[in-house]
C-alpha cells in the first residue's frame, strides 16, 4: 500500500544530497505550490507562505528542492487536519514530538515528490510567533550579501561531496555557517 513511516524516515535520511546551479524557475514552482495549497487546505488554517532556503536566493545554487514557510495557527492543526490532507494528496508527512506531550508535534513538515520519486518541494509549517520564522533573515542577507552567498554555495558543495547520501550530517554541518550569518542578519536590523 504506502511507505512505512520509519521506512520513509530513512529514504528521506539517505537520499543523495545534489547541488545544481540556481534555476530561475524555483520562484515560479514556490508561486505554483503556494496557489495548489491555498486552494486546497482551509483558508483558516493557512497564514503567510514565504519562500526561502537557497531556492529563494538568485544565483545561488542549490539542492533543486524549493523550500516553504508556511504559517498555521498552531502544529496541533497541523497534525490533525492538515497532514490528512497533503498525505491523501500524496505528500510525505514528518514530525517530531513534543518533550511535553509526545502527541502533540514540536516541528512538522512535508515533502512533496515528482513522479520520478524526487523531492521537489519541502513544507515547513509553523505557528507565528516560531523562532523558525528567523529563516526568513538569513534568506535576505543572502540575497543583499552576493559575497556571503558565494561563501555559502562553496560550503555547499563541498559539504554535498564529503556527505552524499547523509542528508541530516550535511544539514548539521552547515548549522554553524547559518547561525552566524542569521546573528549577523540581526544585528544589522537591530535599529528598525
Amino acid at each position: 500500500m504506502g511507505e512505512s513511516h520509519a521506512n520513509s524516515v530513512e529514504r528521506a535520511r539517505t537520499e543523495e544530497v545534489r547541488i545544481l546551479p540556481y534555476d530561475p524557475t524555483w520562484p515560479d514552482r514556490f508561486a505554483e505550490e503556494a496557489s495548489f495549497l491555498k486552494a486546497r487546505l482551509p483558508p483558516e488554517l493557512i497564514g503567510r507562505i514565504e519562500h526561502f532556503g537557497s531556492t529563494a536566493v538568485p544565483g545561488l545554487a542549490a539542492k533543486p528542492i524549493v523550500d516553504m514557510l508556511i504559517e498555521v495557527p498552531s502544529l496541533r492543526e497541523v497534525h490533525q487536519r492538515i497532514a490528512p490532507i497533503l498525505k491523501d494528496l500524496g505528500y510525505e508527512y514528518f514530525w517530531r514530538p513534543s518533550w511535553r506531550d509526545p502527541l502533540v508535534p514540536e516541528y512538522t513538515w512535508f515533502i512533496k515528490r515528482d513522479g520520478n520519486g524526487r523531492r521537489t518541494h519541502h513544507l515547513h509549517m509553523l505557528e507565528p510567533d516560531s523562532a523558525d520564522w528567523d529563516r526568513l533573515r538569513f534568506r535576505d542577507y543572502l540575497i543583499a550579501h552576493p559575497d556571503v552567498a558565494q561563501e555559502y554555495e562553496i560550503l555547499k558543495r563541498d559539504l554535498a561531496a564529503a556527505t552524499r547520501s547523509n542528508r541530516l550530517a550535511y544539514a548539521q554541518a552547515k548549522t554553524d555557517f547559518i547561525t552566524a550569518v542569521t546573528e549577523r542578519a540581526r544585528d544589522a536590523n537591530s535599529g528598525d
